[in-house]
């Protein structure tokens, strides 16, 4: 790793540039779109509108942004679109929280599979024409998911025992893809690790299983919106997963968005990997205390009761984030109080207009 440290790119970086981002109306897509053009990059967005459906995001009409509703599995069409832009952003996937990858752990494996590789085939049969500059693949911090010490840091993933669940399997798959596709036809890469995404304008998905959670059903998630839910429809005691000591790092999905262009733009970042997080660690438990206080704010007393875990529920998941900061002079300064402060109102008038 260098010491290099250099200064994240302000707006206007990308005039002149148009960036292909795959899965542009996912959670992370919206907010890695909303940066690019921030900085002054064209845009082609492509979506299946597999998760949630057709969705109306601000920059639609844009004068820098098109949409091409399509699968990136078609190799031919990412050929067509690849074509005329300088970076790709790779971020399509089939993803979901813990309770998704319990349910569909064929489907994940199997469909992101095929999607990185025909990712990775549309990037190797453009590079040629040279003038795609860099592959930015989106990793999973569930690649160190069998980790039995923290922090995790990059190039531990290739040392720990490989993730027991397909989803965390396949996100490490990625990052194979990535190297190999360079390796063989020296497609420039970087691949980052961005650790759980929290923000606004995640839907109910198409085909979510609702699963009941003491008297409250919700469909399938992740563990902020979730629980935001269950404290706004009423439910006390809170149910938590297991008995809430599970450490995550909850991370802006804008801050997320800047990590994730900035080691686009990033000439240090070329052939490296980088874990994208808030360095601050929290509970289950503290996450939860910290909604209830939120959505209720009138000193009600905190209650929960534990649900039981799922299979692979990862007790801690701690980056490591040196290097981001030192290569990319990127942190993620958002805190957890006040992204509540923005989450709880958007779930809370999603709730009433039945978008969740």
């Amino acid at each position: 790793m260098t010491d290099t440290v250099v200064e994240e790119t302000g707006a206007g970086s990308g005039v002149g540039l148009r960036v292909l981002v795959t899965g542009s109306a996912g959670f992370i897509g919206g907010y890695v779109v909303e940066e690019l053009l921030a900085r002054g990059y064209a845009v082609t967005g492509i979506d299946n509108y597999s998760k949630y459906g057709p969705v109306t995001k601000s920059y639609d009409s844009h004068p820098r942004y098109r949409f091409v509703e399509g699968d990136v599995r078609d190799v031919d069409l990412m050929v067509d679109l690849l074509a005329d832009c300088d970076h790709l952003i790779a971020g399509a996937a089939l993803i979901g929280g813990i309770s998704y990858f319990h349910t569909y752990p064929y489907d994940l494996l199997a469909t992101n599979e095929r999607i990185m590789a025909a990712t990775c085939d549309a990037a190797i049969r453009v590079l040629p024409a040279g003038r795609l500059q860099k592959v930015t693949y989106l990793s999973s911090s569930m690649v160190f998911e069998s980790t039995e010490h923290w922090p995790s840091v990059e190039g531990d993933e290739r040392k720990i025992a490989p993730p027991l669940s397909s989803y965390g399997f396949q996100k490490l798959a990625v990052e194979y893809f990535a190297k190999a596709a360079w390796d063989q036809y020296q497609v420039p890469f970087t691949i980052v690790r961005p650790f759980n995404c929290v923000g606004v304008g995640e839907g109910r998905a198409l085909g979510d299983v609702e699963i009941p959670s003491g008297n409250v059903k919700l469909a399938m998630s992740h563990v902020v919106p979730d629980l935001i839910q269950k404290v706004l429809k009423g439910q006390d005691p809170l149910h938590v997963l297991g008995d809430g000591q599970q450490v995550r790092h909850y991370t802006y999905g804008a801050d997320l968005a800047r990590g994730i262009v900035t080691a686009m733009e990033s000439e240090p970042a070329l052939n490296e990997d980088f874990n994208l997080s808030t360095a601050q660690s929290t509970t289950v438990l503290e996450l939860a205390e910290l909604i209830w206080a939120k959505c209720h704010g009138d000193g009600r007393p905190f209650a929960f009761v534990s649900d039981e875990a799922f299979e692979h529920d990862v007790a801690k998941r701690v980056p490591d984030v040196t290097k981001a900061r030192e290569v990319l002079g990127f942190t993620a300064d958002t805190t957890l109080d006040d992204m509540l402060d923005i989450v709880v109102p958007w779930v809370r008038q999603a709730m009433a207009d039945g978008i969740i």
